[in-house]
């Protein structure tokens, strides 16, 4: 009988591969399970979540990463979608901003996301392991990296210096300000939340504005 959840680890992430003719419970079940068993194996890893086999709605997606986070001390800092160009972008981005701000004086990362309200202000440059959630705000003198989704403020180079960026992996902030420049979006905002597709991108000064562009190797490799 085929397993009802396989889970398949991989560099940087894990993949979960899950029958997609059983109930949603029982997945969950099975799911709980075997992380419980293997609590010792993974460890307190931070890792992308990919999944094979099965669509899941966004409730159901939240409902595995709770089932996660109860039944591990696995850090899950995304989901991957199948965009296979765009997810080795997301990896990449993870890989570097640890090694430029781990153990450095120069930046920080702040684990979890910010909601209700939440303001977090830091006097580096910060990486954020999750999403910042509309009414909330990231403050920094230098760099910000969202690890999620961007749908709050946030104000990088807080000295009023405009030589910083702004990423993330979904960007849709509310307000946005690099030195003494503003954006402010005209447009009603989506529904936030998880998304099937990763759409990182960077925003930085250029001819007195706020941009946007996609995430490329370039910008990154560029990104201090």
């Amino acid at each position: 009988m085929k397993e009802t959840v396989v889970i398949k680890s991989y560099h940087n992430g894990i993949t979960m591969m899950l029958k997609d003719d059983v109930p949603f419970h029982v997945i969950l079940d099975e799911l709980a399970l075997k992380l419980s068993g293997a609590r010792n194996f993974f460890g307190e890893a931070k890792v992308a979540l990919s999944f094979e086999g099965r669509s899941l709605t966004k409730e159901e997606e939240i409902e595995i990463l709770d089932t996660i986070h109860e039944n591990s001390d696995i850090e899950i800092i995304c989901i991957v979608g199948k965009d296979e160009e765009t997810d080795k972008l997301y990896l990449r981005a993870i890989r570097q901003s640890r090694k430029r701000l781990i153990g450095s004086s120069d930046g920080q990362f702040y684990k979890g996301s910010l909601k209700n309200r939440e303001v977090l202000e830091t006097e580096t440059s910060i990486v954020i392991l999750g999403d910042v959630y509309p009414g909330c705000k990231v403050i920094s003198r230098g760099n910000i990296i969202v690890l999620g989704g961007l749908y709050g403020e946030a104000y990088a180079g807080a000295t009023g210096e405009e030589d910083h960026t702004v990423v993330a992996l979904e960007m849709e902030p509310e307000k946005l300000k690099i030195g003494d420049f503003k954006y402010k979006s005209a447009a009603r905002q989506k529904k936030w939340g998880m998304r099937p597709k990763i759409q990182p991108k960077i925003a930085y000064v250029k001819n007195e504005r706020i941009v946007f562009d996609a995430l490329t190797k370039d910008l990154f490799s560029g990104f201090r």
